[in-house]
Order: structure tokens, then C-alpha cells, then sequence
């Protein structure tokens, strides 16, 4: 080592020392930045002149439009239009009082030499300077009233030192309205009387400006007018997405003029607006809605509702859905990672990838993040998912070049590491690609019965996950998560509740004849939520869910005619029909087919499982095929102790669950292991049953194999449905999705 770097190791050293035996505490506006040039290079050197160490700090400033800014050292640059964020470096992200940031002060880099304006640190202006208030409001005045409403709009305000978020809107010394825009309606008011109105100003940290001038306005007298409007004409459907549908109309003419148009879908006002056309949001895929529109004039006159249209909101694909699952374990005894995603090809073929599984917090009964907590060993065990989870793979773990998306390794000091960060690169290698976080599934799903209860639950519920997978901020965990860390990774949230109104889910699972309606309930907040959401980023979020194959199932849990209003799939189970479970549980002693096409007349149960006797349960209570995915197995079921009885070990008793891909799981092997794996296991196809299986002489398993997918896709086509969905994929050497790939072009 040379001597030069032997002296920044020892002075580094001695920084992170200094820092480690300091007091960590926040102390808003005690910190300084000073700014200077050199050629494109800005350097920000930052001092602490209060009294408190300060820790976990950041600058922001703004640039000119067309002046891009990247990374130069000790620090790293995000960019968001003209507004830049500057992140210290982990040894520079504590300074104790008195200690400045040299020589190791960030620097940035800019596309042409510039001076920042707007800086702030430390949620203060760089400078120490005193914050400005924003400017009051101008310009105040009425655009619309009626006799119970009144309309207002007014001019935008100048920022003073922060950004403006928004304005206050008083009625006298009544707050009445918050709006985000230039523009807000009160509503409730008496006709025939005057108002008066002011509105202020705020800004990012709630500072209010001076009132604007204030505006008296008078309500109308509804005796002045009771002609009403013409009906609207040509009302018309002029475009739709996946959820959304745009309506347009002619004008209608009144004696005193129209002041708004109501849309109503069936008997519901869904929008009111003021020209002649609406998009109405917040609705569901593949679904056909009526409207209506009406208008009303200042004096609340209504005209008659416009000839009905209906219309259909489109798919969530355009062709047919491929979706999969990511087992969160998978990067443990599968090495299976996010990469081979990639490298297998099978991300190119992918629509989405649901993310298995969150767990739900069992005391705040909240989404659950920032934990590594392994499971019971014991799969009896009725507490054996209790607040477990997996931090440390989702956002913790650095992951090496080898086992990267990019082949770039993580540092280790990055705030977001593991897959999520691999499935963030690997979403900007496929920008089709969507990926959902998956909540619950057999080991989680004790506490979903808990959280749908009532509606205070289910809406704290949903804004913990919206929050938590949505917004991305998951609780900080070694060093990574925190604040917006996984923001833009989550397209939406799928939703594996195993099983809702049934004793039959994993052992201790709560449970209650409520649950179905409660379900439907909580996918309504979830739809609602995630709207909301979606409302301020300018996207939709998608809502999936994984529902069973059994109709009894079905019956008792799904109301299949209500949650399609706010699911946009189902992926429905086509698998684990027959199975012998990984402790020997479940039915140990007869071999059976676990994802039949049809059913099998030699199957000896009394209730005979398919695919599409599944598919029924939900199609013949009228859901849109185009709502529905099938499950396919991507893995295997197995029983050891098997005769060949005739018939290759077909419907034979059997002595147990064969051994397994892994100890603790047996009667359980990948595709790929499988195939690989057991000797002499010759492949058999049930033509009738549409069904793969293979018999060793004493060994039977049963999957999917290229075979059975290629049939399964073509009966998909056939019946209309939306695509498939697999469980999952690190079980596939690559031929599997192969198959579906191609099943489904």
C-alpha cells in the first residue's frame, strides 16, 4: 500500500471514530453548506454550527432547465427534473458539532458549469438565512355558484424559501377546503346568502403566507330559475384502458347557462365536471359499465339523463398473461436469484412477477417489513409464521457480480441491496415487466382474517401496505430500507389469503363465516387506496389475487360476484389437487394427479379435481374469462411405497411422501430437480386427463412438464381465458416457460 493511500485510510479512520463516539441526534437547521465551482465540478462543503451531532442528512437545490447533474465523489446525485438530491456517503453522514465535511465534501457534476439555487440542508437554507414565507394569493374570484355551492380560483402564489404544497381555503375564520391546485369548491351552503372568502398560502413545512384579499360571493335564490336544462346529446364512449373510460357529449342549452355535467354509472354520480366530456377512473379491467350524464345550471335545475351508453374497460395485457412467482427463499438452498430471471430468458417472456411472500405484523396487524425471523421448523406448528420475514434477502444482502442482474456487485453500503434491488435493475432491463409484492400465502395467511374484520382495520391495513410496498418505505434493516428506499419497485400488491372462511388453511389460521363479505370489503380498500395513490403518480397499481381451485372453497370465501369489481386478476390454483405433504400429512397414502386438465374417471375421491373444474366455479357464476389466469406447476408432487397396480403407479396406495428436493421437503422437487434427479422415473401422459407423471417402480410424481403445457395453454385460447400463471420459478431449467412462451403467442 502506498503512503498517499495510507494517509487517506488513517484520516478516514479518524473521521468514522469521531463520528462513532458522537451523540447521534437531529438538530434541523444546524448545518451550512458552501457551495464553489470548478469548471463543471460543484463541491458543497458542509459544516455543523449547532450544538448536536447530525445524522442522515441530504442537499437539495435546483438547476436550469437542460442542465443534467451526476455523480462525482462522496456522495451520489439523484435528478428529478431540475430538482437535485445530494446523499453523503456513509462516512460523511454523521457530523458531531463543529466538524465540516473536508476533505472529503460531496462534489456533483454538471452537463455545462452552473450555480444552484434554492439549496437547502438540514431542512434550513444552506446559508442560515432566515426562511421566506410564501406570497399570498391573488387574483381571487368566483368561476362557478349555484345556490349551494361556489366555485373559487385565484392566481399561484411565489414560493419563499420552500416549495409550495398547497392552499388554505377560509370561509370567515373557517378552514373549508385544502386544496393542491389554484382552485377549490364549497359545498353545504345556504341559498340567497352571502360569503365571504380568503385563501392562504403553505408551504413544505406548513408555513402560511398572508391572506389573500378577501372575496364576498352570494349564493344563488333558486326562486330566480326553475327551468331546466336540455338533455345532453350524442353521449358517447371515445376511449378506455385497463381502467379507466372516456365519455363525451354535446352541449346542453339552459336560460341562464350550465354551469356542470353529472356522469352516472347506473344510479351512482360517479364525476361531476364543467366541459362536455369525463373520464371516469378507478375501474376494472375487462368489465362492462353503463352511463349516463345529466346537467344542472346555477340553480340547481337537473335535466333529464342522456341516452345510456355502455362500454368496456380493456385488459390488463394486450394478448395473453404470463405471470410467476419469485420465492423470496429461493437464493438459499435453489440458488435461484432475480438473475436467472435473466439469463434463462425467461423475464423476456414474463408479464409479471408476483414477489412471495410479506407476512403481516401479528401485534400491530400491520404489513410487516424490517424483520429476519426464520419460521418454525414445524409445519403443525399454529404459530410457526408469527412475525417472521426475510429483510435481510429482500433489502439487506449485498449481492455479488456472479448473482447479479447487471454483473455490477453491491458495495454493501448502498440503502437498498438484495433482490429488491436486482429487481429494480431487472425492470429497467425489461420496462414491460411488472412486478407485485405477494402477501401471505400458506405460512402468513394466519392474521387475514383479523385485518378484514372491520373498517377501521382494513383501512389501517391497506395503508401500511401501500405504504410499506407502494411508496416503499420499508423499515431500515442493517444498514438499507428507510424512507421511499423501495419506492418504483412494487407495480402492485397480489393478495394470497389461504384461506378466507375456511378451517382449512394452514393449522392455527384464524378464521370466520365473515370473512368472505370482510375479503370483498378489504379488496375495496385496497382498490381505493391504491387509486388514491395512483392519483398523485400518475399510475395505476394492480390488484391480484390467488384464489382456490376447490369450489367448496370458493363458495365459502370468494364472492365471486362482487370482487372482480376491484380485482384485476385472478390467479386461480391449478395444482396441488393430490399430494402427500411435506410431513407425511395430508394424503400420504394413495398417489394422485395434482393439476388435470380434466377430470380423470378413474380418480377414487369422492370430489374430482381439475383445471377446469376450477375454472368453472368461476366462469359459470358469470366472471369474465379475461379476468382469470391458470395455475400450472412448475414443480412436482411425489409418494414413495408405490405398486404399479396396472397402471404405472396411477391412483395407487403409496407409504408416503418421497423424498424431497430438500429434507425438509418431502413429497416436494423442482421441475429441473425432478427430471434430473430420480432415476428411472419414465414420463407417462394421460391423454384423457390431460396429466404428466412418471414411476420408477416404487416411486410416483406428478407435474407439468412441455407436454401438459402445451395442451393447458391451448385449452386457455380456447376457453378465452387471460393467460397462466406459475408456481414457481425455480423450479424451471428453462423449458417450462419455454412452453408457455410459446402456448400463448
Amino acid at each position: 500500500m502506498s503512503q498517499h493511500a495510507r494517509s487517506i485510510r488513517s484520516a478516514l479512520a479518524a473521521v468514522l471514530l469521531l463520528l462513532a463516539l458522537s451523540t447521534p441526534a437531529q438538530a434541523a437547521g444546524s448545518l451550512r453548506a458552501a457551495f464553489s465551482l470548478s469548471g463543471n465540478v460543484g463541491t458543497y462543503t458542509v459544516t455543523n454550527a449547532g450544538t448536536a451531532t447530525v445524522t442522515g442528512w441530504t442537499i437539495t437545490f435546483e438547476v436550469p432547465s437542460g442542465v443534467a447533474v451526476t455523480t462525482g465523489e462522496h456522495g451520489t446525485v439523484s435528478q428529478s427534473g431540475t430538482s437535485v438530491t445530494v446523499t453523503p456517503a456513509y462516512y460523511i453522514n454523521s457530523l458531531a458539532p463543529g466538524r465540516s465535511t473536508y476533505p472529503y465534501s460531496p462534489t456533483v457534476r454538471f452537463s455545462s458549469p452552473t450555480t444552484p439555487t434554492s439549496c437547502r440542508i438540514d431542512d434550513g437554507n444552506c446559508d442560515g438565512s432566515a426562511e421566506t414565507p410564501p406570497s399570498a394569493p391573488t387574483g381571487l374570484r368566483t368561476t362557478v355558484k349555484t345556490t349551494r355551492t361556489i366555485t373559487l380560483a385565484w392566481n399561484a402564489a411565489t414560493p419563499g424559501s420552500l416549495p409550495v404544497v398547497g392552499y388554505q381555503v377560509y370561509r370567515g375564520t373557517t378552514l373549508v377546503a385544502s386544496p393542491p391546485t389554484t382552485t377549490a369548491s364549497v359545498t353545504g351552503l345556504t341559498p340567497n346568502t352571502d360569503y365571504s372568502f380568503t385563501v392562504v398560502t403553505l408551504d413544505r413545512k406548513g408555513t402560511k403566507s398572508a391572506p389573500s384579499a378577501p372575496l364576498t360571493v352570494r349564493t344563488n335564490n333558486p326562486s330566480d330559475d326553475t327551468q331546466a336544462p336540455s338533455v345532453p346529446g350524442n353521449f358517447r364512449s371515445t376511449a378506455a384502458d385497463s381502467g379507466s373510460i372516456s365519455l363525451a357529449w354535446n352541449a346542453s342549452a339552459d336560460n341562464t347557462g350550465v354551469v356542470a355535467y353529472d356522469v352516472y354509472q347506473g344510479s351512482t354520480l360517479v364525476l361531476t365536471v364543467t366541459t362536455t366530456t369525463a373520464r371516469v377512473t378507478g375501474l376494472a379491467p375487462s368489465t362492462r359499465y353503463t352511463f349516463t350524464v345529466r346537467a344542472r345550471d346555477g340553480y340547481d335545475n337537473t335535466s333529464a339523463a342522456s341516452a345510456a351508453v355502455t362500454a368496456s374497460t380493456s385488459d390488463i395485457v394486450s394478448g395473453y398473461a404470463k405471470v410467476a412467482y419469485f420465492v423470496q427463499w429461493g437464493i438459499y438452498g435453489r440458488q435461484y436469484f432475480v438473475r436467472n430471471l435473466q439469463t434463462s430468458g425467461a423475464a423476456a417472456k414474463l408479464t409479471h412477477v408476483l414477489y412471495a411472500f410479506q407476512n403481516i405484523d401479528p401485534v400491530n396487524l400491520t404489513c410487516l417489513s424490517g424483520v429476519t425471523k426464520a419460521t418454525s421448523a414445524n409445519p403443525q406448528d399454529p404459530n410457526q409464521g408469527d412475525g417472521a420475514g426475510d429483510a435481510e434477502a429482500d433489502y439487506s444482502r449485498p449481492v455479488a457480480a456472479s448473482q447479479s442482474v447487471d454483473g455490477v456487485a453491491d458495495t454493501g453500503w448502498e440503502t437498498l441491496r438484495g433482490n429488491f434491488n436486482q429487481l429494480k435493475k431487472l425492470k429497467a432491463l425489461n420496462p414491460n415487466l411488472k412486478v407485485l409484492v405477494s402477501l401471505g400465502g400458506w405460512t402468513y395467511s394466519k392474521y387475514f382474517s383479523d385485518v378484514a374484520a372491520t373498517d377501521a382495520s382494513r383501512k389501517k391495513f391497506v395503508s401500511s401496505c401501500v405504504d410499506t410496498w407502494i411508496k416503499g418505505n420499508i423499515r431500515p434493516y442493517g444498514g438499507a430500507g428507510g424512507p421511499g428506499t423501495a419506492a418504483g419497485i412494487f407495480d402492485g400488491i397480489d393478495i394470497d389469503w389461504e384461506w378466507p372462511g375456511s378451517p382449512d388453511g394452514h393449522p392455527g389460521n384464524h378464521w370466520s363465516p365473515n370473512d368472505k363479505n370482510n375479503l370483498t370489503s378489504l379488496l375495496a380498500e385496497f382498490r381505493a387506496q391504491l387509486d388514491a395513490h395512483g392519483a398523485t403518480t400518475g399510475k395505476r397499481y394492480e390488484l391480484q389475487a390467488f384464489t382456490p381451485a376447490d369450489p367448496a372453497k370458493v363458495t365459502a370465501g370468494w364472492d365471486v360476484g362482487k370482487i372482480f369489481q376491484y380485482l384485476d386478476v385472478a390467479n386461480v390454483q391449478g395444482y396441488d389437487f393430490h399430494g402427500s405433504g411435506s410431513d407425511n400429512s395430508w394424503e400420504p397414502n394413495r398417489t394422485g394427479h395434482q393439476g388435470n386438465l380434466y377430470p380423470d374417471a378413474d380418480d377414487p375421491y369422492p370430489v374430482k379435481f381439475s383445471a377446469e373444474t376450477a375454472i368453472n366455479a368461476y366462469t359459470n357464476a358469470g366472471v369474465n374469462p379475461r379476468k382469470l389466469t391458470l395455475g400450472l406447476a412448475f414443480y412436482g408432487r411425489g409418494w414413495q411405497g408405490v405398486g404399479n397396480g396396472g397402471k404405472n403407479g396411477e391412483w395407487q396406495t403409496a407409504t408416503g411422501g418421497a423424498p424431497g428436493q430438500f429434507p425438509e421437503e418431502t413429497g416436494t422437487r423442482g421441475y429441473g430437480n425432478l427430471v434430473a434427479g430420480v432415476p428411472g422415473c419414465t414420463v407417462h401422459h394421460d391423454e384423457a386427463a390431460v396429466a404428466t407423471y412418471c414411476y420408477t417402480g416404487n416411486q410416483w410424481w406428478t407435474f407439468d412438464d412441455p407436454w401438459s403445457i402445451e395442451r393447458k395453454t391451448a385449452w386457455i385460447r380456447q376457453r378465452g381465458l387471460l393467460g397462466a400463471m406459475a408456481w414457481e420459478m425455480s423450479g424451471d431449467p428453462g423449458q417450462l416457460m419455454t412452453a408457455v412462451d410459446t402456448g400463448l403467442r
